[in-house]
């Protein structure tokens, strides 16, 4: 078996680490036996997802996702993810990646920035960021997340998406409905950072899970001795909590 990534923009969105989060995805699927292989899709390179397993996009800052707007819609980016998300890729994004993948993002000052559709939501700027380590609850076989926020965008979902998680303490999508994230067909989308999978095993192995079951119909993969992410993981909740 191989699972195969995609990495978009990854010289342009990759913030607070977030390349941690394909090393996470390689190293557990590697541990397992399981071929990972991948490939990063640039500015002004062609984006075809079909052969593709995992889409990556990871974090950045406004001006970086207005740089990418003419990229994504000029080369057809954008109907690309759409269509490989409603077939149902498996897909992690992260706060601008996340952002990008809803309607709109609309800056404090009013200014428009039109993003690919691909979820029912859209995100207006505040005045004040919302910034800190923060924990969330997915419920089921995820459980708690524990994760870092920087963003002053305030995500509002719409009626086809429901949120990752539960915010235990933070912010999340919008410091006020205690949603955090986005989960539609095969997309988890969030604002965590930090990077997020290494801290987060219980996550990666359920993004690694609908990869595997979409492709070759594997519905459990081999558990993995993870003392030390589970560790790193109970300590910040420990300190969330405190």
């Amino acid at each position: 078996m191989e699972i195969k990534i995609c990495h978009i923009y990854p010289d342009v969105l990759n913030l607070y680490g977030d390349l941690g989060n394909i090393i996470t995805l390689q190293k557990r699927l590697l541990w397992r036996g399981i071929k990972a292989s991948v490939t990063p899709v640039r500015i002004g390179e062609a984006l075809k997802l079909a052969s593709f397993d995992i889409a990556f996009i990871g974090g950045g800052q406004d001006f970086e996702q207005e740089i990418l707007m003419g990229d994504l819609h000029g080369l057809g980016k954008d109907k690309e993810l759409r269509a490989a998300i409603e077939d149902g890729l498996t897909a992690l994004a992260i706060c601008g990646g996340y952002q990008m993948l809803g309607a709109y993002y609309e800056t404090h000052e009013g200014n428009r920035c039109d993003f690919i559709g691909a979820l029912d939501f859209y995100t207006v700027g505040a005045s004040e960021r919302m910034i800190g380590n923060y924990m969330f609850s997915c419920g089921g076989e995820i459980g708690e997340v524990v994760g870092f926020e920087n963003h002053s965008g305030k995500t509002r979902l719409g009626a086809g998406v429901s949120p990752l998680g539960t915010v235990i303490t933070g912010f999340g999508n919008n410091g006020e409905d205690k949603t955090e994230g986005a989960r539609y067909k095969n997309v988890f989308g969030t604002y965590s950072h930090g990077p997020l999978l290494p801290k987060n095993p219980r996550l990666a192995d359920v993004i690694l899970k609908t990869a595997l079951k979409r492709r070759y119909g594997v519905d459990e993969i081999s558990p993995l001795f993870d003392e030390s992410e589970s560790r790193a993981h109970d300590e910040m909740a420990q300190r969330l909590r405190r």
